[in-house]
């Protein structure tokens, strides 16, 4: 860990208060960075703008993916407020950064009234003894489109 993590980290702190106080959404915030230069940021703003999934980290790469013209974030760091939750860790995950620095822990947002445990304890349990149920339906239908997919002979490959 650098004084620049603690720099971009405090970034990602400040991004969280902005976000809270202006009504944006929950105290979150996240930056990402490329060679010492923020190119993506962003704070919670789920109920400003009604979407589940406006998590800060999804935001920062949404924004850092646009500003870069990539959907693959090699060679950056994800700098964010807190612990990444399950969704936003399968985002950071898709987006293939180098590294991620955080400051909570997801337990301190728990403290706070954002409970995730329970996405954890749902994503052990069998589909079949899920909260929501799952039902599985046209299997052979949609593989082949992964079918087509496999033989498409111009793909990008992620």
């Amino acid at each position: 860990m650098t004084n620049q993590d603690d720099f971009f980290l405090r970034e990602a702190i400040q991004l969280a208060r902005e976000g809270m106080t202006s009504g944006q959404g929950g105290p979150f915030g996240s930056v990402i960075v490329r060679d010492g230069v923020i190119v993506g940021k962003g704070c919670n703003k789920v109920t400003s703008t009604n979407d589940p999934t406006a998590h800060a980290e999804v935001v920062a790469i949404r924004d850092a993916c646009q500003n870069l013209g990539t959907f693959q974030l090699d060679g950056c760091t994800l700098y964010a407020s807190c612990e990444p939750c399950p969704m936003c860790l399968g985002a950071i995950y898709w987006a293939r950064p180098s590294r991620i620095v955080y400051a909570a822990f997801h337990s301190d947002a728990a403290d706070a009234g954002f409970d995730d445990q329970f996405i954890y304890e749902e994503i052990d349990k069998p589909r079949a003894e899920r909260h929501i149920p799952m039902h599985q339906l046209l299997r052979d239908e949609a593989n082949t489109v992964f079918e087509e997919w496999v033989a498409l002979g111009k793909r990008i490959p992620y």
